[in-house]
C-alpha cells in the first residue's frame, strides 16, 4: 500500500483486483477543499482506460513490477520484437501495448520494459532520440520576420515533425519522445 501522492505516469496500481497502468495524472489542489489526484487508467488484461480520482487520505495499492532493458529488433506484423542483451532472450510485444511509443522506435534501440509475472505492460523509451531527416522543404525567405517559424519535416521512421525552417535533408535531430516535438540538432 501506498499514499496517493506517490502516483505517477506509467505507475501500475491493482485495483478490485485488476492491474492497471496509469496513462495520464494530475494532483489537484484546490483553494477549498481537501487535495486529489485525478488519474487516467488503462486496465493491462482489457485494455479499456477508465478515468479514477483519488482523495489525499486514501491509500492505494502499487503492484511490483520487473523493470528490464530490452534491445528493440523489429516489427513483425502487428508484434514488435525486443532481445535481452545479456541473456539473448526474445520477446515479442503487440503494438496495441505500445501506443504511438511505437512511432519512435528504432532497430538497435534500448527501452526499458517493465513487466509483471512475465507479462510485459509498458516500455519505457529514451526521452530523446535522434533521427536522420529524409525530407524537409527549403525555406522561404522572409518567413523568419515573424519570429519562430517552423516546417514540418519527414523522418527516417515516416514521422512529420515541425522543426525550424535552417533544418536540411540529411541531417539529424533529435526529438522528445514524450511529446513528439523538435529539440535540437543532433
Amino acid at each position: 500500500m501506498g499514499s496517493v501522492n506517490d502516483i505517477g505516469k506509467e505507475s501500475i496500481l491493482s485495483i478490485d483486483g485488476e492491474i492497471n497502468l496509469v496513462t495520464d495524472f494530475q494532483h489537484v489542489n484546490p483553494g477549498k477543499g481537501a487535495a486529489f489526484v485525478r488519474t487516467k487508467m488503462r486496465n493491462i488484461r482489457t485494455g479499456k482506460t477508465m478515468d479514477r480520482t483519488f482523495k489525499s487520505n486514501e491509500s492505494v495499492d502499487f503492484v511490483q513490477v520487473e523493470r528490464r532493458k530490452l534491445q528493440y529488433l523489429y516489427a513483425a506484423g502487428e508484434m514488435r520484437a525486443f532481445m535481452d542483451n545479456s541473456s539473448y532472450e526474445q520477446m515479442e510485444i503487440n503494438e496495441s501495448l505500445l501506443g504511438d511509443k511505437k512511432n519512435y522506435l528504432k532497430e538497435g534501440m534500448e527501452v526499458m520494459v517493465v513487466s509483471h509475472d512475465g507479462t510485459p505492460l509498458s516500455v519505457e523509451l529514451p526521452r530523446k532520440v535522434a533521427y536522420k531527416v529524409i525530407e524537409a522543404p527549403p525555406g522561404v525567405k522572409g518567413d523568419t520576420a515573424s519570429g519562430n517559424v517552423t516546417k514540418e519535416v519527414t523522418l527516417e521512421n515516416n514521422l512529420k515533425v515541425q522543426a525550424p525552417l535552417f533544418i536540411k535533408e540529411g541531417e539529424e535531430i533529435i526529438i522528445n519522445t514524450e511529446t513528439g516535438e523538435y529539440v535540437e540538432r543532433a
